[in-house]
């Protein structure tokens, strides 16, 4: 008896483990209202999150503020060039342990949304490929090419089949409900035909023959085939329609803002707008809404794209770049996610009965079969307030606005009608102190003497670099005449140096001559200046810098950077072209090669210190091509910190050897002015912060401090004055 009770109980507990097990693995299918969860129509709300624009130490408290905001996704792209920097060589740690973030996402109770691509775009360096892939031979990225598909889909399955082993997947128990393959496609897709519209054809099937148990998804790509979901991005999706009627409409990116770059204005996305945009698309029958972004975070290191993205990647989102809560943003947006969800039973039953209640008055109206009943009543006007009658009762709107009403009878949230205060935000001394700063000149004397790459002609730059480093010097020489006339009280000759981007800083002689700078618009550019030259043998040097690779566009991995042609004009026989003659390169800075941004790399050279460091500080403080280091101690309290970088002019920085990003005090210019919700958004509408440097802050995660003695290093290629960088704490009053 005894044993018969014992296997009985084991049988009963086998049982229930077993009907535990079918209960967290998810059913994950699509009909024309919604996607469907274990057969339940759902109205889902996600955002964007993007694990490498943020730390480890970060993720939950994201996560947890995205839950409390009302969303049920989260939603990321996955970054191929951080996960695999050289072929065959993988990187999932740190900010790119995928794995982590999305059993992260799992614990707080939220879905997943894994956009694979590998194409992202996402402003992010060289669009998410790693830049060998440029180098596979016969490659052409993005088209029925063979080479590209055969990586594309090398890199897709091993980040599938990561998920599988992880158990990810919903139809696995896990969080992930969607993946995207591809991105943004079809301007591509229109301009390259035939060979554009195969390709798409078979990243669908390829993608859909892995096996994963859930829908794939399309976005702006129009003729995703089956059963691939096509999605809309932009400002507004509410004229947006899924390519076959038994597909759900999605929209992927509802745009919470805007990316900067240096020498442009902030974005800003007023949240009324924002808010009239998604009830615009719920009202019309979407049912699946993400914003990009919800958390923006930062381009550390050298990842952002462009060329000039910023390295604030803030996005004006409801969760700012140092992960504190932006208002009203966030608790607006947050309301209409409940006035969402309270209709999400109608929602997903019917389509809208749409009633005009006036020349720009509308109202939607959802009904369930059991009876309930969910209004949008809309006001498209831009400028006039409007009081209409619905149901027997009288409703004022707000111009430009939506009023959603959970029962057909009571207002629940309209979208014009903000409760919440505008947050302040503070950059506030950190209350700790840099101990005295180092200088080590960047040795340009030498240059040339000892490169190993040397060529007739100019070579293109990222071929050279391997995007290994920003840096390129171009150095060689001209011998000019004693009989010159411009040494006998003649203009100056002067340099052209034609370049396709991104920057360039000149030298002749060893001596600082100017610089010049393209801009995201225009890439190429032309320096022109007066040059010293003397008889006998002169040394040019030219430091080409990159800032970021280019992220979207027809074959961008085609475009060329770097610098093109080179004259020196007023000699006496007029012209002489320097860009065919002998040339010699050298990758990257001195100071990189010796990894002075390590504690150990930074300890072996002889940096200016000691009694004569005022002195030869402040007569470096405009000198071009300078490293600079101090320590400082960590401060107490646990709210964010930055760096005060407006005393300087470009270059790179890093903290104990991790980097925070490029930074420029590139003042901006744009068309700023007043702020009105009211109308159609664009990105010339609302912007702020001209005539004042793009970014001025650089995000400092705590994470990467110790108690004391930090280490931070400074890189400037134009000149400023280190002795004002502050440390300094974000403060949200």
């Amino acid at each position: 008896m005894e044993t018969s009770s014992v296997s009985k109980l084991l049988i009963f507990f086998f049982s229930a483990f077993l009907a535990s097990s079918k209960l967290i693995q998810c059913s994950i299918t699509y009909d024309k209202k919604a996607i469907l969860i274990n057969g339940q129509r759902r109205i889902l709300i996600s955002g964007s999150i993007h694990y490498p624009r943020s730390t480890p130490e970060m993720w939950e408290d994201l996560i947890k503020k995205a839950k409390d905001g009302g969303l049920d996704v989260i939603d990321t792209y996955v970054f191929w060039n951080g996960h695999e920097p050289s072929p065959g060589n993988y990187n999932f740690e740190g900010r790119y342990d995928l794995v982590r973030f999305i059993k992260t996402v799992q614990k707080l109770g939220l879905y997943v949304h894994l956009r694979i691509g590998p194409y992202i775009c996402a402003e992010w360096n060289f669009g998410g490929f790693p830049v060998w892939l440029k180098y596979v031979p016969g490659i052409s990225f993005r088209t029925d090419n063979e080479p590209f598909k055969r990586a594309m889909q090398g890199f897709t399955q091993k980040i599938v089949q990561m998920m599988k082993n992880e158990k990810l997947f919903a139809s696995q128990g896990g969080p992930i409900i969607l993946s995207q393959i591809e991105n943004e496609y079809g301007p591509e897709s229109r301009a390259l035909g035939a060979a554009g519209h195969a390709y798409i054809n078979w990243a669908a099937k390829m993608a859909v023959e892995l096996n994963t148990g859930v829908p794939w998804v399309m976005c702006k790509e129009d003729d995703a085939p089956d059963p691939v979901i096509n999605a809309c991005n932009g400002f507004y999706c509410d004229g947006f329609s899924p390519n076959k009627p038994y597909k759900p409409t999605m929209w992927t990116e509802a745009w919470s803002g805007w990316f900067t770059e240096f020498g442009g204005p902030i974005h800003q996305r007023p949240v009324q707008d924002l808010a009239f945009g998604v009830a615009r698309f719920i009202q019309k029958g979407g049912s699946y809404v993400n914003y990009y972004m919800y958390h923006g975070g930062t381009n550390f290191g050298r990842t952002a794209g462009g060329p000039f993205i910023t390295t604030s990647y803030d996005y004006d989102a409801p969760i700012d770049e140092y992960g504190l809560i932006r208002q009203p943003k966030y608790d607006h947006l947050k309301e209409l996610h409940r006035a969402i969800k309270l209709c999400e039973h109608a929602l997903v039953s019917s389509d809208p009965t749409v009633t005009s209640l006036g020349t720009y008055h509308q109202a939607h109206v959802f009904s369930s079969r059991q009876g309930g009943c969910a209004a949008f009543l809309s006001n498209f006007h831009m400028k006039s307030a409007a009081r209409v009658t619905f149901n027997n009762r009288h409703y004022d709107l707000p111009p430009w606005s939506i009023s959603i009403l959970p029962d057909c009878k009571n207002v629940a949230f309209n979208t014009a009608l903000v409760g919440v205060k505008t947050s302040r935000i503070q950059m506030l001394p950190a209350n700790t102190k840099m101990f005295p700063w180092e200088a080590y000149g960047e040795d340009i004397s030498s240059l040339g003497a000892s490169s190993r790459i040397t060529a007739p002609g100019l070579l293109e730059q990222m071929n050279v670099t391997r995007d290994n480093s920003d840096y390129l010097w171009y150095t060689t020489s001209v011998d000019i005449s004693p009989s010159e006339s411009f040494r006998r009280g003649g203009q100056k000759p002067t340099l052209n140096v034609d370049s396709a981007g991104h920057a360039l800083h000149v030298f002749v002689n060893g001596q600082f001559s100017g610089s010049a700078y393209g801009t995201r618009e225009n890439r190429r550019f032309t320096y022109t200046g007066p040059v010293n030259l003397h008889a006998g043998t002169n040394h040019i040097a030219l430091l080409s810098v990159a800032v970021g690779l280019p992220n979207d566009g027809l074959h961008f991995e085609t475009w060329k950077t770097g610098i093109q042609s080179v004259l020196l004009h007023g000699l006496n026989q007029g012209k002489k072209d320097l860009t065919w003659q002998k040339w010699s390169y050298q990758v990257g800075l001195r100071g990189e090669a010796m990894n002075l941004v390590s504690p150990h790399g930074a300890s072996s050279v002889e940096w200016i210190r000691g009694e004569r460091i005022q002195g030869s500080l402040a007569a470096r403080s405009r000198q071009s091509m300078t490293w600079y280091k101090t320590y400082f101690n960590a401060p107490g309290g646990n709210e964010p910190l930055a760096l005060d970088m407006r005393s300087m002019g470009k270059g790179q920085v890093w903290i104990n050897g991790q980097s925070l990003g490029r930074y420029w005090m590139a003042y901006a210019k744009g068309n700023c002015g007043t702020c009105s919700y009211l109308g159609t958004f664009r990105t010339t509408k609302c912007q702020s912060g001209c005539d004042q440097p793009t970014q001025r802050w650089y995000h400092v995660p705590r994470s990467w401090l110790k108690p004391t003695k930090n280490l931070l290093v400074v890189f400037e290629e134009l000149g400023g004055d280190v002795s004002k960088i502050s440390l300094v704490r974000r403060s949200v009053l």
